[in-house]
């Protein structure tokens, strides 16, 4: 590895958010998959859950949609809801999921710079009743036109760069994380020295 490439992929892993991460409810298409895959890597977010217990687990992902993505995130799949979020609760403070009700808190409303995970439902019907009942809480992306979603992979980049943007503000990703058994893993992963 060149001295410019192992400095490039030092300064990504210390911007790394350990306390923040994706799940993706029964997504269908392979395609949204990737593309959110794409923008947790871009914010950096390391982790991401793939839940498939109501449609078999993906194989692959759309690579060009994830332009390579999955290959520098660490892709947890489930396919039990209990045992996806006991692992959730063991490494995540909140669980806030997406879901179209009145009872739901703005986007913009949430405190994203806590230790937290955003669940994201499928492309047909959201986020299951099963799951809004496992999570702290609800929230929606404020829109005033006549469709009242978007397509998961755009919903998901939304919400990610309004916790870009609170991180951020607070300023994590000014010092690099703390050394620790998942750091120094995807250091020996990424050929890092």
């Amino acid at each position: 590895m060149t001295p410019e490439r192992n400095k490039r992929l030092t300064s990504v892993l210390n911007k790394r958010q350990f306390d923040l991460t994706v799940v993706l409810e029964n997504v269908f298409d392979p395609h949204n998959v990737s593309a959110v895959m794409r923008t947790c890597d871009a914010v950096g977010i390391q982790d991401v859950y793939i839940l498939n217990n109501k449609i078999p687990p993906h194989k692959k992902w759309g690579y060009r949609s994830s332009s390579t993505a999955a290959e520098w995130l660490t892709i947890h799949q489930f396919t039990d809801i209990n045992k996806c979020f006991t692992e959730l609760r063991k490494r995540y403070k909140k669980l806030y999921a997406t879901h179209l009700s009145p009872h739901s808190t703005a986007l913009h409303q949430l405190h994203l710079t806590e230790s937290l995970a955003l669940v994201f439902g499928n492309e047909t019907f959201g986020v299951s009743e099963e799951i809004t009942k496992l999570v702290d809480g609800t929230f929606i992306i404020p829109q005033v036109g006549v469709i009242k979603s978007l397509n998961i992979s755009v919903a998901c980049a939304v919400t990610l760069y309004e916790a870009f943007r609170q991180k951020q503000a607070a300023g994590h990703y000014d010092n690099p994380k703390p050394e620790g058994e998942e750091l120094n893993a995807l250091k020996k992963e990424w050929g890092i020295k």
